[in-house]
């Protein structure tokens, strides 16, 4: 299902691009059946590339042109990218929870360990204490 165009995204028209990045507008269109790119589409259903469209196209020729790779060979490299890009944000996750978790507990070890007592659990002098 196409995307539709949404916010306040700068949006570039297929025409723009194609003669932009030297590529047939018949080419983006091929990309986009392929499955390489997913254009935003206007209310009259015009494609239209945003900035993350035009990114993956910038990708996409890289490939294609200074590596030689062909699109089956794209679509692999921007498959395991897009892996990667989302098995590192998963470390970023489990990581900043280890970094909570760790703060949590020498937070409760200093409390457990301290030489005075902190909280409501301390009672106060005078009031059953042998120093009162």
């Amino acid at each position: 299902m196409p995307r539709r165009r949404s916010g306040t995204k700068h949006y570039v028209m297929i025409s723009v691009v194609a003669e932009r990045y030297d590529v047939h507008p018949q080419t983006l269109r091929m990309y986009e059946r392929e499955g390489l790119l997913t254009p935003v589409r206007s209310s009259g259903n015009t494609r239209l590339y945003d900035e993350d469209t035009i990114k993956r196209l910038e990708t996409i020729l890289f490939l294609t042109r200074e590596l030689g790779v062909n699109l089956a060979g794209v679509e692999v490299i921007l498959n395991l990218r897009h892996q990667m890009n989302e098995m590192q944000a998963e470390v970023d996750r489990l990581l900043q929870a280890v970094r909570e978790q760790m703060r949590d507990q020498r937070a409760t070890v200093r409390r457990e360990h301290a030489l005075v007592r902190l909280g409501g659990d301390a009672q106060q002098p005078g009031r059953g204490s042998p120093q009162g």
